[in-house]
């Protein structure tokens, strides 16, 4: 037995011969809603079909109600039962927003991962195929919030498979809209090297003083725990009511649904596989937070609201590589990327600032001052994240520093990689790039750390 779901191909093919002839038996086909009669329990829910791989053939999958999908071992004393009612597996419920003169104008740009996903019911994992409407359907808050005047979608891809080119392309969207009146727009991004693309365009638009906000979901919308909802609802906050004039992140602050934190875009990593408050400010704490009623609670230095002409800036030297330094490395790969044409170099280096300097024959030394001299600029962060570098407190850092390795302060690493590249493609020598790497345009750097910002 078959079902056509969109062009998707659903059977009972996974399930195991024995199971296969019950549910035919029962006449029950994928996207039949079921009863599920157990000792004990009882369950009732949409017959899903099973991945290709992984998993018992022998368990039955079922929707439930709430959203969650839950594996329900079969046996003899288990009795499947047909209900009414039918279920297109591939078909998510739409909502279409009607513009709203009496609110503050927003536009959205989707670019895909997990926020634009949902479930492939053939292989058990995720894929991005919903369209603007199917997420409104999860967030129809909004329209109460902000009227949403656009939502383009310049590319849908996993942030994974991001590069400086979707940037580019982010940043121009972004710059159209606010020269277009959006007194603010959402980003909807995957959550993996979303920290990258915050960066990056916290660097690419100019004169920026509205809020860009970038938010995702670590949980895919088809989930019962999705984190897509509120995620939308308080970025539609921080986007159309905020004093905030910069690009964050917004994402849960907690791992229940009860508010989210305001990050500044070249401050914030990811720093959880998988749990909903994933993201944390590195270095500083979060510019604020922002509850789904509608609150905002603002602490934090940040750029004011204007109105003015945002310009875009999205020169990108795409010849950079980040680096990080491990025990045991060898030169060797200082050397490659030089004798490859690599202009830049971002170094994740130990502790304070430090590399292998001493005679063995993993001194880093010579490859790096020959990268130097062939005009290859090299910058330095932590890999500790938290804290900041300082190459004058041990000789070893000390050598480094000589030969004229930019060190970055508490720049995160990533911001910093971004950053690097974002200068280079402004053509500019070692000098000037030095000096506009220490240079704060977004944030990006301090002069000072604050104690309270370590772990929270």
């Amino acid at each position: 037995m078959a079902e056509d779901r969109g062009g998707v191909k659903l059977e009972l093919e996974n399930y195991s011969p024995q199971l296969r002839t019950v549910l035919k038996q029962a006449e029950v086909g994928i996207g039949d809603m079921i009863r599920v009669k157990m000792p004990g329990s009882t369950h009732q829910g949409i017959l899903l079909p099973r991945p290709q791989i992984g998993g018992e053939a022998d368990n039955i999958l079922i929707k439930l109600d709430n959203g969650y999908n839950i594996g329900l071992k079969y046996g003899p004393s288990v009795q499947i039962e047909k209900l009414s009612g039918k279920r297109r597996l591939e078909a998510f419920p739409s909502h279409e927003l009607e513009p709203r003169g009496d609110l503050p104008e927003i536009s959205i740009v989707a670019t895909g991962g997990t926020i634009s996903s949902r479930l492939d019911y053939e292989t058990g994992g995720v894929k991005w195929r919903m369209e603007s409407g199917q997420i409104f359907y999860m967030a129809p808050e909004i329209q109460e919030i902000a009227s949403v005047k656009n939502v383009t979608t310049p590319f849908l891809v996993g942030s994974e498979n991001m590069s400086a080119r979707h940037w580019k392309e982010m940043a121009a969207e972004v710059v159209r809209e606010l020269n277009g009146g959006s007194e603010g727009v959402i980003v909807t991004h995957g959550t993996d090297v979303m920290h990258y693309s915050s960066a990056a365009l916290s660097f690419m638009i100019r004169d920026l003083d509205r809020p860009v906000v970038f938010t995702g979901s670590q949980r895919s919308t088809d989930r019962g725990s999705t984190d897509a909802s509120m995620n939308l609802i308080c970025s539609a906050v921080v986007a159309g009511s905020s004093e905030v004039g910069e690009v964050t992140l917004v994402m849960h602050g907690s791992i229940e649904d009860t508010y989210c934190f305001i990050h500044r875009g070249t401050r914030v990593r990811k720093m959880h596989t998988s749990r909903r408050d994933a993201f944390r400010s590195i270095n500083e704490l979060p510019i604020g937070m922002v509850w789904p009623d509608g609150r905002i609670e603002v602490t934090g230095e940040h750029v004011h609201r204007g109105r003015g002409e945002v310009s875009l800036d999205d020169a990108f030297e795409e010849k950079i590589a980040l680096l990080k330094f491990y025990p045991g490395m060898e030169p060797e790969l200082v050397d490659f990327l030089v004798d490859r044409g690599y202009r830049g170099i971002m170094m994740e280096v130990t502790a304070l600032g430090h590399l292998a300097t001493d005679e063995s024959q993993r001194n880093l030394i010579p490859s790096l001052e020959r990268a130097l001299q062939e005009g290859v600029v090299i910058a330095a962060a932590p890999q500790t994240l938290y804290g900041r570098t300082d190459p004058l407190v041990y000789s070893e850092g000390r050598k480094v520093w000589k030969l004229g390795v930019i060190y970055c302060g508490d720049m995160l690493p990533e911001t910093a990689y971004v950053k690097l590249g974002w200068i280079l493609g402004h053509d500019v020598d070692q000098v000037e790039a030095g000096r506009m790497m220490l240079k704060s345009y977004a944030g990006e750097i301090s002069p000072t750390s604050d104690p309270r910002a370590f772990l929270t």
